[in-house]
């Protein structure tokens, strides 16, 4: 089994254009007059641009008939080369107030909805110019649409995991006694780079007790034999991402570690196996949990245990909603994506996560990326890379 390395095509503007609608339905079922898109992750999603946020606006207003962009004038040229999905482009200068801009697009006392990602000082901007009863949330319209990827979405989310996976399996071989930490974090950006990634979105890696710590520590570690490895990086593919953990010994592993790391694989695949169409969110977290209490962990988020939720939404954003975690009964749909990651930690000493990807078919869960395959050989199911 192989890996094929050219990425797929990017999101057409048929698909933008799909994904506006589908925000104008919910517009109207809303009873709302108009959305605003920050420079936001929901900015790329529905108009293909990416921007840097700042404390210059620059975004766009989706009315029920068109869309307009947003930007300062000296960006006007920038932002129409970015542009996925047409509509006219309206700018202020340096001296104006986009706030007021924004505002009068709008019908007198039209109701708008904000991008639930926008800074709060662009809400209060907005505020001055509106007051607070034409104002709303957007975020759970916007996260009814983006939550169900398209095929195309899943395609560029499974080759993003693809380098990942291979990246993870490079720095396995690569690693030596006396490496820092800061070493690894530097090579795997370098592979993510070679095999058509956009660099570390993020990178974690974590040697001996460190691995404690979900997240990491601060200090940079020299690698020892012995020791326990847990790397947790990820990249991108048209702003679409991967997030992938393994953990392994460098040397022998000793029985304790050899249990967690066995606990956490159980509990990964009872996560995986709860997570049907139809079933809560938090289906996957319960059945994480009950494998772990059966096996002397937790309960609960106690240590040792886990001490965190099980899996979170991917897309566009590493963590997307909704999330495998207790009390998140959004129903499970074809095309939602997840990571799932029940991580082991005994606290000051070691700890444990495995973490792959998975997505909702009509029949069920289906993954990404294969979990590791055993202690001494992680990548021994990785397919090859072409």
């Amino acid at each position: 089994m192989s890996t094929k390395t050219t990425p797929p095509a990017g999101i057409s503007v048929e698909e933008r254009q799909a994904r506006l609608q589908g925000l104008r339905q919910q517009m109207d079922s809303h009873g709302v007059a108009a959305v605003l898109l920050g420079a936001t992750s929901s900015l790329k999603y529905f108009t293909g641009i990416s921007w840097h946020a700042s404390e210059r606006f620059c975004g766009a207003i989706v009315h029920a008939d068109r869309i307009e962009y947003v930007a300062p004038r000296f960006e006007l040229e920038k932002v129409s080369q970015l542009i996925g999905a047409p509509g006219e482009i309206l700018t202020w200068e340096e001296h104006e107030n986009p706030y007021r801009l924004i505002a009068d697009r709008l019908a007198a006392n039209a109701r708008l909805a904000l991008d639930d990602q926008i800074a709060l000082f662009m809400y209060r901007r907005l505020r001055s110019v509106m007051g607070d009863e034409r104002l709303g949330d957007a975020g759970a319209m916007i996260n009814r649409l983006r939550r169900r990827k398209s095929a195309q979405e899943i395609a560029l989310l499974q080759h993003a995991k693809n380098i990942t996976l291979e990246v993870q399996r490079r720095a396995w071989k690569e690693l030596r006694p006396g490496q820092r930490a800061s070493e690894v974090e530097r090579f795997i950006d370098q592979e993510h780079r070679a095999l058509g990634g956009n660099g570390n979105t993020f990178c974690i890696v974590s040697f001996g007790e460190d691995t404690a710590l979900p997240h990491g520590g601060e200090a940079d570690r020299a690698l020892q034999h012995g020791d326990v490895v847990l790397i947790d990086t990820g990249t991108q593919i048209e702003g679409y991402n991967s997030d992938i953990t393994r953990t392994y010994v460098f040397g022998e592993a000793s029985n304790e570690v050899r249990a967690v790391w066995n606990a956490e694989k159980e509990a990964q695949g009872a996560a995986f196996a709860a997570a049907q169409i139809g079933a809560p969110c938090e289906n996957a977290d319960h059945a994480a949990r009950a494998v772990l209490q059966r096996l002397g962990y937790g309960p609960d988020y106690r240590l040792p245990g886990l001490p965190h939720r099980t899996g979170h939404g991917i897309g566009l954003d590493v963590h997307e909603a909704p999330n495998l975690c207790r009390g998140d009964v959004t129903p499970l749909e074809p095309g939602m994506c997840f990571s799932n990651e029940p991580m082991v930690v005994i606290p000051g000493r070691f700890g444990v996560r495995h973490e792959d990807h998975f997505y909702l078919t009509e029949h069920g869960p289906r993954w990404f990326t294969e979990p590791a395959a055993s202690l001494e050989d992680p990548f021994a199911n990785a397919p090859a890379w072409e």
